[in-house]
């Protein structure tokens, strides 16, 4: 297990990020890793941090047990399967920093235009859970959670525009991602980052992601559903532009 403090100085900051991310305040995950990987490799941060999730996913799968749209999971998941795949086996041919980019891009893109059309005196109705985006976006958000950890933004450009209840939002991700975090499993065991450093820091861990997620519900639950996609979308475009400004500097 790493003992420097210094790393729990980074890591415990970041797993209350990911905890209030997975209670319902979409994008601030993105931000977990990069303050983790300040003090340790990106790869050993990720295989630290995908069991924390899956724990994290206990909490929140729990607690939105009853408010999830299993039509939207059957959609996106065989093909974000696909997407996990492909990103495991394209790893090596696949510009971290272009995937990065590109996700950032669409995401700001997104959230602004839907903004504006938001504030219009008819906004938009709401779309539907249809198969051909979601097995576009499906994959795209399978094929980034593995290659740069940002699967985030691709599931929330097909799910927002359905004006899902609050609680249904946050409870399809987190059924979602529950299964998604399982799915990469078998890869990073392929890659060797489990190892028993790794998997007994992540456990020292556990006390604080639980904590947080609950936290995170709490506080996402206090939250009217129309000022919850404002602040969602608000989220996204700082993750968004984040992720621009970081792709941008590591091809640079």
């Amino acid at each position: 297990m790493i003992t420097d403090p210094v790393f729990y100085a980074a890591a415990v900051p970041a797993v209350v990020l990911m905890g209030l991310a997975k209670g319902g305040f979409s994008g601030l995950g993105l931000l977990s890793l990069p303050l983790m990987a300040l003090v340790l490799s990106p790869i050993q941060a990720a295989a630290i941090t995908l069991p924390i999730l899956i724990v994290q996913d206990v909490v929140t799968v729990w607690a939105y047990r009853h408010t999830w749209d299993r039509r939207n999971v059957a959609i996106l998941l065989p093909s974000a399967m696909v997407g996990i795949l492909s990103g495991y086996l394209l790893a090596a041919k696949v510009s971290d920093a272009a995937v990065t980019l590109a996700v950032g891009l669409i995401a700001v893109a997104f959230a602004v235009r839907r903004m504006v059309l938001e504030r219009r005196a008819t906004p938009p109705q709401a779309a539907r859970a249809d198969v051909p985006r979601g097995v576009v976006w499906g994959w795209v958000t399978g094929f980034t959670s593995m290659i740069a950890h940002a699967g985030g933004p691709p599931f929330q450009i097909y799910v927002m525009p359905q004006k899902l209840p609050r609680d249904v939002f946050v409870g399809t991700g987190a059924v979602f991602f529950a299964v998604a975090n399982w799915i990469k499993v078998p890869p990073y065991i392929a890659l060797g980052q489990f190892t028993p450093e790794n998997l007994a820091t992540a456990a020292a861990l556990f006390p604080v992601a639980i904590a947080s997620t609950w936290a995170g519900v709490r506080l996402v639950r206090r939250v009217s559903g129309e000022k919850f996609y404002t602040l969602v979308y608000m989220l996204l475009i700082v993750v968004g532009t984040k992720l621009v400004v970081d792709g941008t500097l590591a091809l640079i």
